[in-house]
């Protein structure tokens, strides 16, 4: 079992989710439902224990459960989102966190940070400044985490730092250049590209939207696992937005 990954339904008011940097389209919540089941469903697949946070139906983005949270090893930080009113879905989060053998902290006001802007590779963790993380946010996360080296990142024209760069198995940055300022990025084919969950060994999920990119990573000796998420991808989710892995041991 590689470990526990936390995941939440979405709910009949999916559409009404905040876009912000793209053009509002309808969003399909029957096909939502569906390709959201067939995420969970490979990530059971690949050894990962699903667990369900309590639904959240009057809350529009809730299914996109990883802004809530931030795992670090033995540590969960719950997170204190920079749009008010998804703030509450922190607390059924933290409900399903507390079950877990986890030291569990939290982001306190004035303070802001999404888990969407933040990009764990080895000892590092790479934090975007963005309209939903600020620098408190920040500062407040890299005390509770003292034994990784925090790396605030300057953003450009998207939501989240994972909405631009995300890293391979090997620790190989993966995303936009325009977007984000790190160096030695590999510059996928499509936007959608810059999107991958570590599965384990070397497994990665990815949106099916990224066919050539996922075409080049099995090039470089990568198991691809490809999902349809367009429902979400219309209010700039990804497939890094619909669970927190949690990779240790756990009480059952």
């Amino acid at each position: 079992m590689s470990g526990i990954a936390l995941v939440r339904t979405p709910g009949p008011r999916l559409a009404e989710g905040i876009v912000t940097n793209i053009a509002r389209e309808p969003v399909d919540a029957d096909l939502a439902a569906r390709q959201h089941a067939r995420y969970v469903e490979a990530l059971g697949e690949h050894g990962w224990q699903v667990r369900h946070v309590e639904r959240a139906d009057d809350l529009p983005d809730g299914v996109f459960v990883e802004d809530a949270v931030v795992v670090s090893a033995g540590t969960a930080v719950l997170t204190r989102p920079g749009a008010p009113e998804r703030r509450p879905e922190v607390e059924t989060v933290a409900a399903a966190v507390r079950k877990l053998d986890l030291e569990v902290r939290r982001i306190e006001g004035p303070g802001t940070l999404d888990g969407g802007d933040v990009l764990q590779v080895g000892s590092r963790v790479y934090v975007g400044r963005s309209a939903r993380t600020n620098d408190e946010g920040i500062a407040q996360l890299a005390a509770h985490l003292p034994e990784r080296e925090v790396v605030p990142v300057e953003m450009r024209g998207v939501l989240h730092l994972k909405s631009a760069v995300t890293a391979l198995p090997d620790g190989t940055l993966i995303g936009d250049p325009a977007c984000v300022d790190l160096p030695d990025l590999l510059v996928p084919e499509e936007e959608a590209g810059s999107h991958v969950v570590l599965l384990g060994g070397h497994t990665v999920l990815m949106a099916a939207s990224a066919l050539a990119t996922a075409a080049s990573l099995e090039r470089r000796g990568l198991k691809v696992v490809r999902v349809d998420i367009s429902e979400f991808e219309k209010l700039e989710g990804c497939v890094t937005c619909l669970s927190v892995l949690v990779s240790r041991d756990v009480r059952p």
